[in-house]
């Protein structure tokens, strides 16, 4: 019988403390094995991290760049609006300025005429 119950507490950590060792001595040992393998890994992925990051600043760049483009945009179709605006407000003010110096003129010739009668009237009673 290999296992007997009648095993002591100084006798169960001792062989729990070599279970630990073995343990730890395999892990070195495949550790250090993959030791050539883990570096070449680990200049792999600076390489890619490196690339990504490279990916990530064109994309950033790019991604300003249209937005201020789209900014650009937005200013000229406002200043466009605002010209346009401002260009129909003076045609207006320019049409309301005619039209006022249409009933002006109107009025004096209406006046003219009005004072022409009455002089060829007064010039009749005579």
């Amino acid at each position: 019988m290999k296992f007997s119950r009648d095993h002591g507490l100084a006798e169960r950590r001792t062989t729990a403390t070599e279970a630990k060792a073995a343990l730890l001595q395999a892990y070195k040992a495949a550790h250090a094995a993959a030791d050539p393998e883990r570096e070449a890994r680990m200049a792999q992925r600076a390489i890619r991290a490196e690339e990504r990051a490279k990916r990530h600043a064109e994309r950033d760049r790019l991604k300003a760049e249209e937005e201020a483009r789209a900014e650009q945009q937005a200013r000229e179709r406002e200043e466009a609006a605002i010209a346009a605006a401002r260009a129909e407000q003076d045609a207006r003010e320019q049409a309301e300025a005619s039209r006022i110096s249409r009933v002006v003129e109107d009025e004096a010739a209406r006046k003219a005429e009005r004072d022409r009668r009455y002089a060829a009237r007064k010039a009749r009673q005579k």
